[in-house]
């Protein structure tokens, strides 16, 4: 008992700022993020073109994806942690740890173009999703493409509040779907928000709790309302080895509890019929065009780890992208 006690006690003099001190993003740790992304990516554009499993639940066998839809359409959330293989092997981060999430939940009573017309009102975004977006404002919007800033608001054991900036897309398929990605342009942690000695961390020499955020959403109009399906991949500091068995657990338990929060505050925000309908002359839809984005296709693979849902438990295993002919 008392090694259980003090191995706890290591683990959170860790992650506490005084101890933590700064952590450096390496250019090997980027490399191997953007290499996870790249087949991540490969995956997603395969599922997307077999047009039949354009949502997570889609790719489950009949009678689990029906108990799934159900569940969905009685308000529950659906997420699930997900590792991206190459080559049915795992891919080697240095001195980072990839975080890996996806979460679904469904909006009776609304259509595809007000749900889009909400995730496009970045201005107001603060107001939608506290306390993980303290501020939030549009910086460059055109047609399909918008540059967001968001004040991130990060809170376990210790709060860490970043400045941040992405660079979102949007991809229309059809009437009743759409997708698009969010890329993390520049993720600075701050000292001191909101005082008068506030200042950033230098860029990637911070405490390392965030350096890269990438979030997919897709959206299907069907069932008298709308899917909402994000899919996360965030990188952070790696965890010491002596201690990973004590602080994983927190660290699967953040983007899990983020990704809830988001969905339900979603679908909080289009509940209130007199707000999604301000929400549906958003003047940038008009403009959307049909292409979605490509990335060569290559052999790789998807599995779930420590999976975790809110009603039913999804069994493990493993999904091989289609090979490359």
């Amino acid at each position: 008992m008392r090694k259980v006690m003090l191995a706890g006690f290591l683990a959170f003099a860790y992650v506490l700022p005084e101890s933590a001190g700064a952590a450096e993003l390496k250019q090997e740790t980027t490399e191997a993020f953007n290499q996870y992304v790249r087949i991540t990516e490969d995956r997603m554009t395969e599922g997307m073109r077999d047009g039949r499993t354009f949502l997570w639940v889609d790719t489950f066998p009949e009678l689990q994806r029906d108990k799934l839809y159900t569940q969905l359409r009685q308000g529950n959330i659906v997420i699930e942690q997900l590792e991206t293989l190459e080559n049915e092997k795992r891919i080697r981060v240095p001195n980072g740890l990839i975080h890996h999430w996806i979460a679904l939940g469904f909006v009776p009573g609304v259509t595809l173009r007000q749900v889009l017309a909400l995730m496009q009102d970045y201005d107001h975004h603060e107001g939608i999703y506290k306390p993980d977006v303290l501020r939030s404002r549009l910086l460059n919007a055109d047609g399909n493409y918008f540059k967001v800033y968001l004040r991130l608001h990060q809170k376990a054991i210790i709060t860490a509040v970043f400045n941040a900036e992405f660079d979102v897309s949007y991809f229309p398929l059809d009437k009743n779907r759409a997708h698009s990605r969010s890329y993390s342009l520049r993720i600075a942690e701050l000292e001191n928000p909101d005082r008068s000695d506030e200042r950033e961390k230098p860029v990637g020499n911070d405490r390392g709790f965030l350096w890269r955020l990438y979030s997919y959403w897709r959206f299907q109009e069907k069932d008298r309302g709308v899917y909402v399906q994000v899919e996360s991949v965030a990188l952070s500091r790696s965890v010491p080895v002596l201690l990973a068995w004590v602080v994983n657990p927190l660290l699967k338990s953040i983007p899990r509890e983020y990704l809830s929060r988001l969905l339900i505050s979603t679908r909080a925000a289009l509940a209130n019929k007199s707000a999604a309908a301000s929400f549906g002359a958003f003047p940038s839809m008009k403009q959307l065009s049909t292409q979605f984005f490509h990335v060569a296709p290559s052999s790789a693979a998807v599995q779930n780890e420590g999976h975790s849902t809110v009603i039913l438990p999804i069994q493990e295993r493993t999904i091989c992208a289609p090979q490359k002919s």
